[in-house]
């Protein structure tokens, strides 16, 4: 039997929470919170493997050998097909009542498929783990299903729930599940993900500071791929000048990750017209168009962040992403806040 592994980057303290929990002390689900990119569905995906693993070598929550036959099946990734995993990231619906369809359907969830294909006996004979990432739903009576499911889980299934947006969740299924909170990752972190991905130290380290603490987006720079992130910067930089750009970047999906970078590049925006060249930048690659734009005194830097937190609140809740990314643009808009000469 191999020692016992665990590996994740970053996350330190929901990973010492799971080390130290005895397997039979777990929950029978848990909400895993925090920003975009922070790691919370691949921690989510290492914990699976830690309850599925058959030699785990550890009493605890977490921790796997890597070499049995169900870790095997994990080492494809985001792409595990293991019979006892149940892995979907996106939308609820609620199904139709005859539908059919294997462990791992494609297309959307359906709470009844959800049910019946957990009511099942383990393939291995031990327990199932169903983890739902970044959590939408597609009707209103769709969180109302979820909500039954919880409430009357079936035996020896561990649901993990994963969301950078928890009050878009109803309160009773928030309180059905055992929250763990993630932070950002650090650049340190995400430039170790990215030197295990085959990148050298200069490009790991560049695509780091520059990711504001979500890997998933560094490795999307590194592809090529970021086109979110230019979209964005786009889109912004319009709004600042006074100029109407559409808004369609803004989906259920793509909120979290676009509003931090609108974020970003306000502070950066404030911070060239209040402390100038010793402002340390968020978002370096755009100092050049941040120089060019003009800035803003301090009663509207305070203004505009105010109305960014508000916003922020906003976009945790089911409203619109369109009509959120809408009041940005307004708020960014020449008009709205007064600019010094």
């Amino acid at each position: 039997m191999s020692a016992a592994r665990f590996d994740v980057a970053s996350a330190a303290a929901p990973k010492r929470f799971f080390e130290t929990l005895p397997r039979e002390k777990m929950a029978h689900g848990y909400l895993f919170v925090g920003p975009a990119g922070a790691g919370k569905k691949t921690f989510a995906r290492r914990l699976a493997q830690s309850l599925l693993c058959e030699s785990p070598g550890t009493p605890a929550a977490a921790g796997y050998d890597g070499t049995c036959r169900s870790c095997v099946l994990f080492q494809s990734g985001d792409d595990t097909r293991h019979p006892d995993f149940f892995d979907h990231t996106g939308e609820l619906r609620i199904g139709e009542g005859d539908a059919s369809g294997g462990f791992h359907e494609d297309g959307g969830l359906s709470a009844r498929q959800l049910v019946r294909q957990l009511a099942l006996q383990s393939y291995a004979g031990g327990g199932r783990v169903l983890l739902m990432g970044d959590v939408t739903f597609a009707t209103d009576a769709a969180p109302n299903a979820l909500l039954k499911f919880l409430e009357e889980p079936p035996g020896a299934v561990t649901t993990i729930v994963t969301t950078s947006a928890p009050d878009s969740l109803l309160p009773t299924i928030r309180s059905r599940l055992v929250e763990i909170a993630f932070p950002p990752m650090t650049a340190e972190d995400i430039a170790g993900v990215l030197r295990a991905h085959g990148h050298d130290e200069t490009q790991a380290r560049r695509a780091a500071a520059l990711a504001g603490g979500n890997a998933a987006r560094a490795l999307a720079m590194l592809a090529g791929e970021d086109s979110l992130r230019e979209t964005v910067a786009a889109w912004f930089f319009s709004g600042a000048r006074g100029v109407t750009a559409s808004s369609q970047w803004a989906t259920r999906e793509t909120l979290g990750e676009g509003l931090d970078l609108v974020k970003s590049l306000a502070r950066d925006w404030i911070a060239a017209g209040t402390l100038g060249v010793a402002a340390q930048p968020l978002a370096p690659d755009y100092a050049k168009a941040i120089a060019e734009l003009r800035p803003l005194d301090r009663s509207a830097a305070f203004r505009l962040l105010q109305k960014l937190d508000d916003v922020h609140r906003m976009s945790q809740t089911n409203v619109t992403p369109a009509l959120v990314a809408d009041i940005v643009r307004m708020a960014l808009a020449p008009g709205e806040f007064t600019t010094s000469a």
